[in-house]
């Protein structure tokens, strides 16, 4: 398994060579960055298939912890670092000729630093990707070089940089009381060490740190410019699958050293003010894009309230929202390429691009919790474990996430209205979509209707990672 650090080497390398590579020859540069992130998603379905029911941790270098790199590789781990290289080769930037090889490189980056949040098994090496990630990301979202797009970029880097401060704040807090920033020893130490107030502060810190890329109430107020003004195979990367890298360490610590009533209250409260705010501003939305970037804001929001349920149940079904949100936002992202913009410019949609109108309402079906799709079941199953906690917090969360679905249904069915309203004279239709834009929101419209069949075994499958997740002891 010694040769899963290639999940994190072999795209830095590949960064450092894209320029050389794309002076030597245009060809190779253009299919450098999709070679090594098949190879990365091959590396990870093989890491899949030979863990069974274990985990396998890496001591890079010899360096046994605390003192080296450790790499902890379980079947959750691996899942998201696979999501990663898929995701990143799905969305897969193409610029102008100008812009291609430092979009390409930063994509690279972006792509060994999220693999590094999903694997690594220390806390100081979780920030150290977590700033690499943020660094990848200002590049990706100024690479269009427009005023807006610069604004928006030094807003998201000033909030994120205040982000990092807290977080780092907080691990300093962590290694006080504790000695050491290792997850495993973390968690042995925890009972005795970590479960005061001191600590708990530590944990909020965390929290808001490292939500800013998570779309957290209430440092989420980036998402909506920079989602606005980034490309949209940008502001999909973002959303669909550094939002989830960002969550993913907040939940290994919280299982692992912070698992207390008020640690999962405070992430609840947080993903209602999240779901509250975020739907409400996209309700009123009168801008496609934004309306898409809000909408994330609330489903985030939906997500910290799920994995705030205890124990084993809380993973599960955060776990299945996660994983949703993963494939239908960047879709939707997709598809607002064309179409972004005034929601007056949508009609006639449907004539100009039918098979785009078609996917784009099957996703809002999804998304809002329309049986048989997956988005239903995802949301049955968070709305279950809300429900058989018997706690006005959680009972307040269920209503909230049921509140935010109507507000859903309501803004996205305004838009598959306008999709088939005739355009008014003289009006010119909106553009038809790119075929590869349309094809790669095809594919996982594809994907998601795929999942409606084969429910049963996607939630063994994710009930099982959850259940080795949530054993502390094995970790």
């Amino acid at each position: 398994m010694n040769h899963l650090i290639l999940l994190v080497a072999l795209p830095l390398i590949a960064a450092f060579l894209q320029p050389q590579v794309s002076r030597a020859s245009t060809l190779a540069g253009r299919t450098l960055g999709p070679v090594v992130l098949a190879a990365m998603a091959l590396i990870g379905l093989q890491a899949w298939g030979g863990l069974g029911d274990g985990a396998v941790s890496l001591y890079l270098g010899g360096f046994a912890p605390p003192f080296g790199i450790t790499f902890y590789v379980d079947r959750m781990a691996a899942l998201f670092a696979i999501a990663v290289a898929l995701g990143t080769l799905a969305l897969w930037p193409y610029g102008a000729e100008g812009e291609r090889v430092r979009e390409y490189t930063l994509t690279l980056v972006l792509a060994a630093a999220a693999s590094g949040l999903a694997l690594s098994g220390d806390l100081f090496n979780l920030y150290v990707f977590y700033e690499l990630t943020a660094v990848a990301s200002y590049g990706l979202v100024a690479a269009r070089r427009r005023p807006a797009g610069l604004a928006a970029t030094m807003r998201y880097v000033i909030l994120s940089s205040f982000g990092a401060a807290l977080a780092l704040l907080g691990i300093a807090l962590i290694y006080q009381q504790a000695g050491t920033l290792n997850l495993a020893q973390l968690a042995q130490l925890a009972p005795e060490r970590l479960a005061g107030p001191v600590d708990l502060a530590a944990f909020v810190l965390i929290l808001i740190g490292f939500g800013v890329k998570a779309e957290l109430f209430p440092v989420n107020s980036w998402v909506p410019e920079v989602y606005a003004t980034a490309s949209k195979r940008v502001s999909a990367l973002l959303a669909g699958v550094v939002s989830k890298l960002a969550l993913l360490v907040v939940v290994r610590l919280l299982v692992l050293v912070f698992h207390e009533p008020r640690a999962l209250e405070i992430m609840l409260v947080l993903g209602v003010l999240g779901v509250v705010t975020g739907e409400l501003a996209a309700w009123r939305a009168t801008d496609l894009t934004r309306m898409l970037a809000y909408s994330s804001i609330g489903q985030l929001g939906m997500i910290f309230i799920a994995f705030s349920i205890p124990g084993e149940a809380g993973l599960f079904a955060g776990l299945s929202l996660a994983l949703h949100h993963m494939v239908v936002k960047p879709a939707l992202f997709l598809l607002a390429e064309r179409w972004g913009g005034s929601l007056e410019r949508l009609a006639g949609a449907a004539r100009s691009s039918p098979l785009g109108a078609i996917v784009f309402i099957v996703l809002a079906l999804s998304l809002i919790g329309v049986p048989p799709l997956p988005g239903f079941w995802a949301k049955l199953l968070v709305m279950i474990h809300l429900m058989e906690q018997g706690q006005a917090l959680y009972l307040a969360g269920g209503a909230v996430i049921m509140a935010g679905a109507v507000l859903e249904a309501n803004y996205l069915f305004r838009i598959a209205v306008s999709f088939y309203r005739p355009a008014p004279a003289g009006e010119v239709l909106p553009p038809a979509h790119g075929l590869r834009d349309l094809g790669t929101a095809s594919v996982l419209g594809a994907a998601l209707l795929a999942g409606a069949f084969l429910m049963t075994p996607l939630g063994t499958g994710l009930q099982d990672i959850a259940a080795q997740a949530a054993d502390v002891q094995h970790y």
